[in-house]
C-alpha cells in the first residue's frame, strides 16, 4: 500500500502540484463542493493505483484537486462502503495516498438518519464520536504493531472546535452527537433504531468509520459532519428510499459547504489553527 500511496500521490502531482494540507470526502448528495474547487483538476479514481469506484448512483468517483478558500485541497467524490463489496479496508488507497500528499486533515461528509426529532431533514451534525455497530475493522490484516490505533480523540477536538465556530460565524445551527455506523445497504428496522437510541447513538448511517479509523492510522486529524436526510425508521412510520436520500441530502449540503468554506477562510487568515506536526505513517 505504501508503494501504492506513492504512486497515486505522483499521478496526482503531475497534473496539480500544490501544497496539499486537506483531504475531504463527499458523501451521498455532497457534490456540489467539489464543483467550487478553484483551478480543479479531475482525475477519475479509476487513473490512480488502489482508488475503489463506488457502485452508488450519486457518487462521481473521481478526486477533484485544487484550491478552496486559498487551501491545497484533494476532494473525494464518492467513496466505496462496506456495503458495496463486503471490504471495510475499501478507502485505504485514497486515504494513504492523502498522507503521501502532506496533507494533515481529513474531513469527512456523510447522509445519516436522525434519532432526534429536533434534528431533523436539512439539517448539519457534527460527529463527536461513533459506535462501530457493522463490526469489521479496516486495520484486520495488518501485521505490525502500528494497527493498535488509539481512538479517544478519534475526533480531533481542535479541529471539531473550529468547525463549530465556522458554522456559528456563518449563521448554521450545527448539532453535535454519536454517528453509529451499520453495514447496509438495507436500511435499519424500527428495534434497531430502539438499540441505537439506548446505546447513545444520535444518527446512523453507512459510511464515515472505517475512514476515520483508517485516517488515524495514517496520522491524519480527522472530523466528520453528517447532513440529515431523514428521521431514522419508525420514528415516522414511513418506510425511508435512497431517493429521499438524494433528494434531501443537497438541502443539508448547502449548509455543510458553507461551514467547510468558513473552516478553510478561517485557516487561511490563521483563526483556524493548522494541525500540528506529526509523524506518518505509510503502511
Amino acid at each position: 500500500m505504501k508503494d501504492g500511496a506513492k504512486a497515486a500521490a505522483a499521478t496526482i502531482r503531475e497534473r496539480a502540484d500544490l501544497p496539499f494540507a486537506i483531504g475531504i470526502v463527499l458523501g451521498s448528495g455532497l457534490s456540489d463542493l467539489a464543483d467550487q474547487v478553484t483551478d480543479a483538476v479531475r482525475i477519475p479514481y479509476a487513473a490512480l493505483p488502489g482508488f475503489p469506484v463506488s457502485t452508488v448512483s450519486s457518487h462521481r468517483n473521481e478526486l477533484i484537486a485544487g484550491r478552496l478558500e486559498g487551501i491545497a485541497v484533494a476532494v473525494f467524490s464518492g467513496r466505496e462502503h462496506y456495503f458495496e463489496n463486503g471490504n471495510a479496508n475499501a478507502m485505504r488507497g485514497p486515504i494513504a495516498t492523502l498522507g503521501a500528499l502532506g496533507c494533515d486533515t481529513l474531513i469527512l461528509t456523510n447522509a445519516a438518519g436522525s434519532l432526534r426529532s429536533e434534528v431533523g431533514p436539512g439539517e448539519v451534525m457534527l460527529i463527536t464520536d461513533h459506535i462501530a455497530f457493522s463490526g469489521p475493522n479496516p486495520l484486520i490484516g495488518v501485521q505490525t504493531d502500528d494497527r493498535f490505533v488509539g481512538m479517544t480523540a478519534a475526533y480531533d477536538p481542535e479541529l471539531r472546535a473550529s468547525l463549530l465556530g465556522a458554522a456559528e460565524r456563518e449563521g448554521v445551527a450545527l448539532a453535535t452527537g454519536v454517528y453509529m455506523w451499520f453495514s447496509g445497504p438495507s436500511f435499519e428496522t424500527p428495534a434497531e433504531i430502539r438499540m441505537a437510541r439506548l446505546a447513545g447513538a444520535h444518527a446512523v448511517g453507512m459510511s464515515t468509520v472505517p475512514e476515520i479509523i483508517l485516517g488515524r492510522f495514517f496520522g491524519l486529524r480527522c472530523a466528520a459532519v453528517s447532513t440529515i436526510v431523514n428521521f431514522a425508521a419508525g420514528m415516522t412510520g414511513a418506510e425511508i428510499t435512497h431517493e429521499e436520500t438524494k433528494a434531501l441530502a443537497p438541502i443539508g449540503a448547502a449548509k455543510l459547504a458553507r461551514i467547510i468554506r468558513r473552516y478553510l477562510r478561517d485557516r487561511s487568515s490563521g483563526a483556524a489553527a493548522p494541525a500540528p506536526s506529526r509523524r506518518r505513517r505509510f503502511r
